[in-house]
């Protein structure tokens, strides 16, 4: 039995590493590029390419899938964050099946150090999106209602995924940790754990949770947070399974 699970255990390891293979989990930069402190992930070189070795790639998404399932139980909050344009529908996608807050573009300045105030501008554009589905801007001139229409498109498109954010993040994942410096500098100010995607080009040591995997190429991306939410959504099922058991206690005891 014991060389049976072994067996078995050894062929979903040889199976996720092909995965993660078909998906070029394994490809960085090009080696005048990379940064000293992503080496021990790095296995060879193929055409001035750095080769990740998806072994620890295996190893550190594991470790960070269990911690982040860990999260999700003491219901922490999670903010999903990508900038690259490229990954900005498969962030986006991501997001709404896990209902993560997100934010899929430019980083909006001090929307940690500053949450009361940025807090003020989503609630703004909630209550303008509550007035017009009312039917309340019908009242004001077709100028007016242009100009309002136009201030809502504008505030979506800054703060569109954030309108579940009802307070600060405990957990930020960053998909591309190149293009969000100043988010882990806000991110460590506030003392929030940080999961990162990190490319061969960047310090996994800035990060509390690295991922030594691709972070430009879509398919590559995808398998990683494809994993991520499917722990986030298990720990989100056994959440509620375990909140209606004890509604059915209490309601049993009264």
């Amino acid at each position: 039995m014991e060389e049976q699970m072994a067996a078995e255990k050894k062929t979903t390891a040889q199976t996720e590493i092909e995965e993660m293979i078909k998906a070029g989990v394994h490809f960085g930069h090009k080696t005048s590029k990379t940064h000293p402190r992503m080496l021990p992930y790095i296995i060879g070189v193929r055409n001035t390419i750095h080769i990740i070795d998806v072994e620890k790639t295996a190893e550190k998404l594991q470790e960070a899938i269990l911690k982040l399932k860990g999260f999700v139980l003491e219901k922490k909050v999670i903010l999903l964050v990508g900038a690259k344009v490229q990954l900005k529908g498969l962030v986006e996608e991501i997001a709404r099946e896990c209902r993560l807050p997100y934010v899929s573009g430019r980083w909006i300045g001090g929307l940690l150090t500053n949450f009361e105030t940025v807090s003020k501008r989503i609630e703004h554009l909630k209550t303008l999106e509550t007035k017009k589905a009312s039917g309340e801007f019908l009242k004001y001139t077709k100028k007016e209602q242009l100009g309002i229409e136009v201030e809502i498109k504008r505030l979506q498109a800054k703060f569109g995924g954030l309108k579940s954010l009802i307070r600060l993040p405990d957990v930020l994942f960053v998909v591309d940790l190149d293009e969000n410096e100043l988010v882990i500098r806000e991110a460590k100010r506030k003392g929030l754990a940080v999961f990162a995607i990190s490319g061969t080009d960047t310090d996994p040591t800035s990060v509390d949770y690295p991922i030594p995997a691709n972070n430009d190429a879509i398919s590559s991306v995808r398998y990683i947070l494809e994993r991520v939410k499917d722990v986030i959504l298990e720990a989100n099922s056994v959440q509620q399974t375990s909140t209606a058991a004890g509604q059915e206690i209490q309601d049993t005891k009264s």
